[in-house]
């Protein structure tokens, strides 16, 4: 089976949302059906053998890609969602920013103890996002097997935060 360079369908914006910022735009990615099911193919091919309970993803844009894995790998969809969003009792975890604080908030009973648990977003940055879902997920009692993305931001070092969990990206950028 041919693969399709996953970079080439990611449109580069400069200056978005501030001058200096090159912005990795994958609304063109999502329109293009091929690239899409790229993705989801590469996210099955890594975890197909993981045994994975439960996929978690926070949001909005890695509920994009977690929904379609889960029914790939027979797993769990979990949102993990901004405060008051979430209709049931939720545990929340609280983390910092560059300038002030986020919390997300995932529902109590969305995985327990012995859960085996991926993670999935669109990009790793500095790794905050991911690292609170990781500690949602602990606190629960659940195992963290993988986070995966789409792109990283390799010069930003969100892995680093992420240690000593395992970290699969498809497509890296090395400088802004």
């Amino acid at each position: 089976m041919a693969t399709i360079d996953l970079k080439e369908a990611i449109r580069d914006i400069p200056d978005f949302p501030k001058p200096g910022i090159m912005f990795r735009d994958i609304t063109t990615l999502l329109a293009d059906p091929v690239a899409f099911e790229e993705v989801i193919d590469r996210f099955v091919e890594k975890f197909a053998d993981a045994r994975i309970d439960a996929i978690l993803a926070a949001e909005a844009r890695g509920f994009i890609f977690a929904a379609p894995l889960a029914i790939r790998l027979g797993a769990r969809f979990v949102p993990v969602r901004k405060p008051g969003k979430l209709p049931f009792n939720t545990e929340s975890f609280q983390y910092e920013l560059e300038y002030g604080t986020d919390t997300l908030e995932i529902h109590v009973d969305a995985v327990g103890q012995g859960d085996r648990v991926l993670l999935i977003d669109d990009l790793l940055a500095t790794g905050g996002t991911i690292a609170a879902c990781v500690q949602l997920a602990e606190k629960l009692g659940a195992e963290v097997v993988g986070c995966g993305f789409v792109i990283e931001l390799d010069f930003l070092k969100g892995r680093d935060v992420l240690a000593p969990h395992d970290v699969f990206s498809l497509v890296h950028y090395d400088s802004e």
